[in-house]
Formats: C-alpha cells, sequence, structure tokens
C-alpha cells in the first residue's frame, strides 16, 4: 500500500469551481495490514459489509461533470465507520447485517481510540477544512454525500433504485426529489430510504452540513444499479443535472 493511501483521506479537486462539495464516507474496501483479514473471507472484505459498491465511482464521476470537489475516506467501514459519531455504539462493528466481525470483538479501549484518531478524526477535519477555507472564500457551498446500498437487507428486498436523505433542514433535498422525479417520472425515489436520520446515519451530512447552516442532501443508490461503466455514467449523468437543477430551484426560492 502506498504512503498515499495510508492517509485516511484523500481530497481531489479542492480548488475545484462547483458550488458542490462532495464526499464519500464508504469509499474503500480497504484494510490497513495490521489487522489482516478481520477473520473474514474474501468475499466478506469485498461485500457491502466492507464498503459502498460503486459510490466512489459515481462520486468521481460526478466530480468530473461538476468540476467539484471530492473528499473519499480510504479505510473500510470494518475498521471504523466513517459516518457514525465517535461515540456511537456501532462506530466499530462487530456484526453487519448478519455477519460477526470477529477483530471488532472485545477490541480495547485503547485500540477503539487509535482508530478514532488514525481514521476517523483526521477524515472529517478534513471536511471542515474544505468547508471552512470556501467559507472564507464566501464561496457558495452545497453538501453532497454519495452513498450506495444493498438490494437485500437482512432478507428484506429494497425497491428503490435511488433514496433521498436529509438532515435537519430538509429543501435542498425536497428540490433534488422534484428534480430526479421530472427528469424519470417513473423513477421510484425512497424518502429516507433505505435509512433515515432516526438510524444514525447521517454524521457527516448533519456535522457539515447543517452544523454549518449549508444545504446538503445524502443520496442512496442501490448498488445493483452501478456495478459497471454505463450504469455508474448513467447515474452521474442524471445526478449533475438534477442537482444543478434543486440548486437553481433553491435559489429562486
Amino acid at each position: 500500500m502506498s504512503d498515499a493511501r495510508e492517509k485516511a483521506v484523500l481530497v481531489s479537486n479542492a480548488e475545484g469551481p462547483s458550488p458542490f462539495v462532495l464526499v464519500c464516507d464508504h469509499a474503500s474496501r480497504w484494510i490497513p495490514p495490521k489487522y489482516g483479514d478481520m477473520g473474514l473471507s474474501e468475499a466478506e472484505r469485498m461485500s457491502h459489509i466492507a464498503w459502498d459498491p460503486g459510490a466512489l465511482a459515481v462520486s468521481q464521476a460526478l466530480s468530473g461533470l461538476l468540476d467539484a470537489p471530492l473528499v473519499e475516506s480510504t479505510v473500510s467501514r470494518l475498521v471504523i465507520d466513517a459516518n457514525r459519531d465517535a461515540g456511537a455504539p456501532n462506530l466499530i462493528w462487530t456484526l453487519s447485517e448478519a455477519t460477526p466481525i470477529p477483530a471488532n470483538e472485545n477490541l480495547p479501549t485503547e485500540e477503539r481510540q487509535f482508530r478514532i484518531d488514525r481514521y476517523h478524526r483526521p477524515y472529517h477535519e478534513a471536511i471542515d477544512d474544505l468547508l471552512e477555507t470556501r467559507r472564507r472564500a464566501q464561496r457558495e457551498t452545497v453538501l453532497v454525500c454519495v452513498h450506495s446500498f444493498t438490494p437485500v437487507f437482512l432478507g428484506q428486498k429494497r425497491p428503490w433504485p435511488i433514496g433521498l436523505i436529509h438532515g435537519q433542514d430538509q429543501s435542498f433535498t425536497r428540490a433534488l426529489q422534484a428534480a430526479l422525479a421530472a427528469d424519470m417520472p417513473d423513477l421510484d425515489i425512497g424518502w429516507n430510504e433505505p435509512y433515515a436520520a432516526l438510524n444514525g446515519v447521517t454524521l457527516t451530512l448533519e456535522k457539515h452540513g447543517d452544523g454549518r447552516g449549508l444545504p446538503a442532501t445524502m443520496i442512496e443508490i442501490r448498488n445493483d444499479e452501478i456495478t459497471s461503466p454505463p450504469g455508474v455514467a448513467r447515474w452521474a449523468e442524471r445526478l449533475a443535472r438534477c442537482l444543478e437543477t434543486a440548486r437553481r430551484t433553491l435559489q429562486q426560492g
């Protein structure tokens, strides 16, 4: 693993002129060598319990289309979940869906704190630094958190190709929902699906969006929609159009 990948966070196109700032909490399935295989099979370490498949590819495509900054976590959520509060019981998962994670069981307090200091805090500091730089420069900013979700969870099918999740302020998410519905009238858009803020999945959205009073949204794409380059391109192009439309709608009041 290169020195660059050993970092907890990667920021791309930081000076991009777009009003949008993209963040990808679960971009990577990389596990630092010190943790070995974490007691999991290769298939488990490649599955959705380790990361959000396709989310980084969509984020990178969106960054290119919008010329927007992108902040991504470089470590698997099997090690630590970048989208959970540092005090949350599921910050470090011992069971993900139905899969036990042996390496995380009975974790010493010192190891938990090491992971927070090494991987979790630097990620959120990087987002905060980027947003603060933009604030000081008086740049318009809309925060967009990009995720993907598995089509079946605990035996339950999830029908929505895309879900939108809002924090305390739902105005931009409402505008994006309307833009997506107009762009593709037959699209089944999950509202606060497959998760909602009450599920404790909106740390990044609320900490950096609501916390700064920024327009913000969290996008969840069903991962079977974005397993191939054409699927990634299709969704990135659709989202780029609809994000711009939602922004204009919000500006017009």
